[in-house]
């Protein structure tokens, strides 16, 4: 048989210990779809005391340098995330002569021209499948299976944690606060949420995404984003009411030869695909000028679904596609791929839903019209819901407007803001019908 591949795993945390199980408890099964053994050789850890389930005490080590460097090893799979020594330890396995297997979006957004132009330099691979969208092969099918399609526009479900915060604040009307204690308490929030509800996580996805689709180097700061914890109770009841579910969507828009790219809480149909996926679920939509509209659904995150991904860039490895793919994506590159150009989100078009918090006093519709109006912003409806239980003299009031540019219609909101019959400032969202 040929020979086998030889691992070193670095860092075994929950994707970690997955990977490590799967390549020991599967190896038969991976050795028929490679057409070779993939052997783990090293598991490098920060506590080498610590038990791991189901990873032998002899394959633990503490030193990457030695893992890195030890000639008998084909591919370093990298899952410590960070961009600080994630980065050296891929740098280093490249310049060793190692594939490079990681699940680091973060990593590969704020490094990739420097990642992919190191494994270019020394004839290896980076794969990243696990990257995005944990078990759902989103990257393969972006990179290999939409080939022949030029993607137009990208909206996608790309963080399990905010997800399943809204879909507990959609389905049994909990606060955000109480739907974030019970994501934490499953397991699904960390103890310090902030990168996966101020929408930093997803940011780092759709940057990878964008990469593929468009050939754009966007870093997670040239990404606009709004977060979900800023949420409020009372909009996702309103967007029921009106037909709408809150979704927090990744997104990316084309036009001519520029694309724009954000991350915030969007009003989707509640017959929208995108609408209806639940929990900790990940989806993304992509519509390719040949193809279509296509979706892609599964479970983002979590032990297992992330680590069959790593283990499918393994096999991709042993067989040679990945090496074939890489070479010819030319990712990260300083080759014009597609001749996008990055564009501000404010010229995007886009209906919008705005929730104001007004005095109970005459001519507030009206001079909240004459702002929108001043903007070019038409009304597509109204509604004045009861007082605040707590402020008797509070009103929301709900207006749903016609399509617009972005950047007028901030404009127009921040004109609102300044009304002196305004209780609490404005919130807005877009609308996808």
């Amino acid at each position: 048989m040929t020979q086998a591949v030889n691992v070193a795993l670095i860092g075994c945390g929950v994707v970690g210990t997955g990977t490590a199980r799967i390549l020991l408890e599967h190896a038969e099964r991976l050795t028929r779809r490679a057409g070779r053994a993939i052997a783990l050789k090293r598991v490098v850890v920060r506590n080498a005391d610590k038990l791991r389930d189901g990873v032998s005490a002899s394959l633990i080590a503490t030193d990457i340098e030695a893992a890195v460097h030890d000639p008998t090893i084909d591919v370093v799979v990298e899952l410590i995330g960070g961009t600080t020594t994630a980065r050296r330890v891929v740098l280093d396995s490249l310049a060793a002569g190692k594939h490079v297997v990681t699940a680091n979006k973060a990593l590969l957004a704020e490094h990739g021209p420097e990642l992919f132009e190191a494994a270019r330099k020394a004839g290896r691979v980076v794969c990243f499948e696990a990257a995005v969208a944990g078990g759902v092969p989103i990257i393969r099918a972006l990179a290999e299976s939409l080939a022949a399609n030029q993607v137009t526009a990208i909206q996608g479900i790309l963080n399990g944690t905010s997800n399943f915060i809204l879909t507990a604040m959609t389905d049994a009307g909990l606060s955000y606060e109480a739907a974030l204690k019970e994501a934490q308490r499953l397991g699904y929030a960390e103890a310090d949420p902030t990168l996966d509800v101020d929408g930093s996580d997803a940011a780092h996805k759709l940057a990878v995404l964008a990469q593929i689709a468009f050939g754009v180097t966007a870093k997670p700061r040239d990404i606009e984003k709004q977060g979900i914890d800023g949420i409020d109770a009372m909009d996702i009841r309103f967007a029921d009411e009106l037909g709408y579910t809150i979704k927090l969507l990744a997104e990316a828009w084309t036009q001519g030869d520029k694309v724009a790219l954000h991350v915030a809480p969007v009003l989707l149909r509640h017959t929208d695909m995108l609408a209806q996926v639940r929990g900790a679920y990940n989806a993304i939509q992509l519509v390719g000028d040949v193809v279509g509209e296509t979706l892609y659904q599964g479970p983002g995150a979590g032990m297992m679904p992330t680590a069959s991904s790593v283990v499918s860039d393994l096999i991709d490895i042993a067989v040679g596609r990945a090496q074939a793919t890489f070479a010819a994506a030319k990712l990260w590159s300083a080759e014009d791929r597609g001749g996008y150009v990055i564009a501000p989100s404010e010229k995007v078009r886009s209906r919008f839903y705005l929730r104001l918090i007004v005095r109970d006093q005459p001519g507030v519709l009206a001079d909240v019209c004459r702002l929108l109006a001043e903007e070019g912003i038409s009304i597509s409806s109204v509604i004045q819901h009861e007082a605040i239980p707590a402020d008797s003299a509070a009103l929301p009031l709900v207006i749903m407007t016609h399509a617009a540019e972005t950047g007028r219609f901030r404009r127009a909101v921040r004109a609102v803001d300044r009304l002196p019959s305004l209780a609490a400032a404005a919130v807005h969202y877009s609308v996808d019908d």
